[in-house]
Order: structure tokens, then sequence, then C-alpha cells
């Protein structure tokens, strides 16, 4: 099976040498020019990664992650930010909105390939039905919960937001990712949510009291087993 990667570009030279170079390793490039025709092309592909330019028609690139971020189908596909943007601040803002990687432009196409093969393999490595951290066990599948063998009882975002951890073990999650992600795009309610569930899971996983890290000023993360 090919590895599929959508390409969200509007400049037609950049569309040319990332097709090139990419189908010369025998991925399957599928473009969009605009940053609606992406997120379309992303929901009906479901790719293994997305190049993302951040100038585009339509909708920004800015817009496009927060959105596939918040779909559960694709949150977990890595976003390679494209941008003439090389600012710290545009990078930090990509990368605190859920981008894997951020790329800036003029850039070498066999570094990104590079890149590109990177995050697919760190990807791969996260195919498992299960999840485990410590003693703890989550199956998204039968949608269960396990501490020490035993079953959890975690309403719906509480299980969102465990998986969604547990997925991103090691990274800082900001409020904002999380509330998007768990809760989706379109919720309006305050980040104040996501701390009152945390502290929920803490209260009902022990382990969790110190494995979940607040991040000053950011959110949160899970701390890496040693």
């Amino acid at each position: 099976m090919r590895t599929n990667i959508v390409v969200i570009e509007d400049d037609n030279d950049s569309i040319d040498v990332l097709r090139y170079f990419l189908e010369k390793e025998n991925y399957c490039v599928h473009v969009a020019r605009d940053g609606l025709e992406g997120l379309k092309l992303a929901e009906k592909v479901v790719p293994n990664l997305i190049l993302l330019d951040l100038t585009l028609p339509k909708l920004e690139g800015w817009e496009v992650c927060m959105r596939l971020k918040a779909d559960d189908r694709l949150f977990s596909i890595p976003v390679i930010m494209l941008t003439a943007k090389g600012e710290e601040g545009d990078k930090i803002r990509g990368l605190e909105i859920g981008a894997t990687d951020y790329v800036t432009k003029p850039f070498s196409p066999r570094e990104l390939v590079a890149r590109v093969k990177a995050h697919l393999r760190e990807t791969g490595n996260h195919s498992e039905k299960r999840f485990n951290y410590g003693n703890i066990s989550v199956d998204p599948l039968k949608h269960e919960a396990l501490f020490d063998g035993k079953e959890v009882d975690l309403t719906l975002k509480e299980f969102e937001l465990l998986l969604y951890l547990m997925k991103n073990k090691g990274r800082v999650l900001t409020r904002n990712m999380i509330l998007n992600h768990v809760w989706g795009y379109n919720y309006y309610g305050t980040t104040r949510t996501v701390d009152v569930h945390v502290t929920h899971l803490r209260q009902k996983i022990s382990i969790l009291a110190d494995a979940i890290a607040t991040v000053p000023s950011l959110g949160y993360k899970l701390k890496e087993l040693t």
C-alpha cells in the first residue's frame, strides 16, 4: 500500500518541486491549492502526512491546521508547515496549534523529504490498537480504559482527553489544542473546561496526579516514562 501525502499549496513552482521529489520516493501525492479544498481533500484521502503552506486563498494555513487537529479522523496525522515566515513567533504559534514540524522557504527538497520520512516512521510506531502508559491501558475501539487491570469509570470527554495525552506523551499540548481536539473546533466554552477534566483524570487514576505535568501559561504534558 502506497503512502499518501496531501500537499496544500498555491504556488505552482513549489507544487512541482514537492511532487517531483515525493513521487521519486514512491509517495502518492494529492494536491489542493486553497485552504478549503485542502480540508476537503484531507477528509477524503485521510493521508499519512500533510504538507501545509500558511499563506493560502480562502482559508489560511493556521486555520486549516486547527481544523485538522479538531477532527477525530485527522488529528494524529503529522502536519509539516511550509512558509516564508521564518520568525520565531510564527514557528512557536505553528507548533502550539498542533503542527508537527515547521520548514521555512526556500527549503532544501532533500532535507524536506528526510523530515517527511522521519515523521512517517514515528507515526508508524503509534499504529497499535491499544495504547499503554505504565499500568494504564486504553483501547480506543472498545472504548475501554484500564488501570492496574481494572476498568476506570470515565466520561466520554475524560476518555478522549486521556487518549489524546497518551498518543502525545512527552509533548506539550496547549489548552486550545486540547479544547479543539477533545471538544471540537466549534465548541464555545472556555479553556477552564480542560483544567477541570485534567483534575478529574488525576483524581480517578492516581499515577496521573504526577504524570500529567502542568506547563505554566501553556497547558499540559504527559511525562515520558523513565
